[in-house]
């Protein structure tokens, strides 16, 4: 059972994070909006790093990718500026054997890969998760976009934990190829996840436009922390990071700044009996 209280913080998440003790959570996952709804100067983009710090690509080789990456796209150099203090305090707040989930859509993985390379480590990175799904309009003039990438990435990449053996599993694609017992028992997920959308009738809808899957937060909670580990997602949204979490014996801090994201997670919690402590 979780040993600590289910916590849900309202405000900026920024200062909220740097409250927060070193490593101190197991798992964080994070949802981030794309438009931070601010104006932000460009400024030059450069990290320093202290010998004693965490290597990525290491000295003046970091700075030159960073430098690099953010010139072709000044949009996304707003973005990073709003994210990557974000990143760095979650870093700072995994223990040893925790894991970073960041979930973008197809417009921002391939820029944050190399962030986060730079970030954490080329060495921590653990996988770029695939979640696909058929649901809602399909463009015309292009192959229709219906997957989100999730950049997985480990704090210690000789000392994570990962158990693929608490995970849901799924039917097989082609059952007649395999025995009855392994139809029955179900396959083990790979990199690519088929699961559908929130329906928008469908009992899990709570109304927030951006709200997630169970099923996805499900596969990631089980296979990356233990029953009383403490999970943080700092853009709450409708809170289903931390409904999973109490479902499956966890503890939970969520952040949101969105007073919408707050009102729809009071509901949630009451009306599944989490029980939960709102602070500012």
């Amino acid at each position: 059972m979780p040993t600590q209280k289910n916590i849900v913080l309202f405000g900026d998440n920024l200062a909220h994070l740097k409250s927060m003790p070193d490593e101190s959570v197991q798992l964080i996952y994070i949802d981030p909006p794309f438009n931070t709804g601010r104006k932000q100067s460009r400024g030059q983009a450069k990290s320093v790093r202290s010998e004693t710090g965490r290597i990525g690509f290491k000295g003046a080789r970091y700075e030159l990718v960073r430098e690099t990456v953010l010139s072709y796209d000044d949009e996304f150099a707003d973005y990073w500026s709003f994210l990557e203090p974000r990143l760095e305090q979650a870093w700072r707040l995994l223990n040893n054997t925790g894991t970073l989930y960041l979930h973008l859509d197809y417009r921002e993985a391939h820029y944050a890969k190399v962030l986060l390379d730079a970030l954490f480590g080329r060495d921590c990175f653990l996988n770029e998760l695939i979640w696909a799904y058929d649901y809602g309009a399909k463009a015309q003039g292009r192959w229709p976009a219906k997957h989100d990438t999730i950049l997985v990435y480990v704090k210690d990449p000789k000392n994570y934990y990962f158990n693929n053996a608490e995970v849901d599993r799924e039917p097989y694609m082609a059952p007649g190829l395999v025995t009855p017992e392994k139809v029955a028992k179900g396959k083990l997920p790979t990199d690519v996840w088929w699961h559908t959308i929130v329906s928008p009738t469908g009992k899990e809808k709570t109304g927030y436009p951006t709200q997630k899957p169970v099923g996805i937060l499900r596969r990631i909670i089980q296979a990356s922390s233990k029953k009383g580990d403490l999970v943080l997602d700092f853009f709450g949204g409708s809170g289903t990071t931390g409904a999973v979490a109490a479902e499956l014996g966890r503890s939970f801090v969520l952040i949101d700044q969105n007073p919408e994201a707050i009102a729809v997670m009071r509901k949630r919690f009451a009306d599944s009996g989490v029980d939960v402590e709102f602070r500012d």
